[in-house]
């Protein structure tokens, strides 16, 4: 893949259900968010997703809502009525790459861009869930891990992961 052909941009309302469709391929029902459920954040936070194209064909995502505390608890991701455009905090809900796209960095693209956008915001960084076998990927984007989440979405055991940008 020649990473030229790559494109960052601002999702668009046509663009929902192929995210649906993304997050279903690499999450496990009990984590994936449902299709419903990106549409009911994309009326209100669409600032807060971006997606990866290549030769015009969305191949990945990534998204959160704003919130005013460095934690991300499970309230965020089902009540879109907390999202606080103002607040200091960006949050992750998703990253998510089709998996014969996956180890080419797209998703380290993803994140450099989200990361720009959310400073453009003022934000002070960003905040996210990860499992322990993607911890050390996170670290490489230079979030710091927080130890173990009271998260407990889709069942799961998860680790708070921050970046601070000052």
């Amino acid at each position: 893949m020649n990473m030229e052909e790559l494109v960052i941009r601002a999702a668009e309302a046509a663009d929902v259900t192929k995210i649906a469709e993304i997050e279903d391929k690499c999450f496990p029902p009990a984590e994936a968010a449902s299709l419903k459920s990106f549409l009911e954040r994309f009326m209100v936070f669409p600032e807060c997703f971006l997606v990866a194209e290549l030769d015009g064909n969305v191949v990945g995502h990534v998204n959160g809502c704003v919130t005013d505390e460095p934690k991300l608890p499970d309230a965020l991701y089902h009540n879109t009525s907390l999202h606080l455009p103002d607040g200091p905090w960006q949050t992750v809900f998703g990253l998510a790459v089709l998996p014969e796209y996956q180890h080419r960095g797209i998703a380290t693209a993803l994140m450099g861009q989200f990361k720009e956008q959310a400073k453009k915001r003022n934000k002070e960084g960003i905040i996210l869930t990860c499992k322990d076998e993607k911890i050390g990927f996170y670290e490489g984007l230079g979030f710091v891990c927080d130890g173990v989440s009271e998260s407990s979405h889709g069942g799961a055991r998860w680790n708070d992961m921050i970046l601070k940008f000052s």
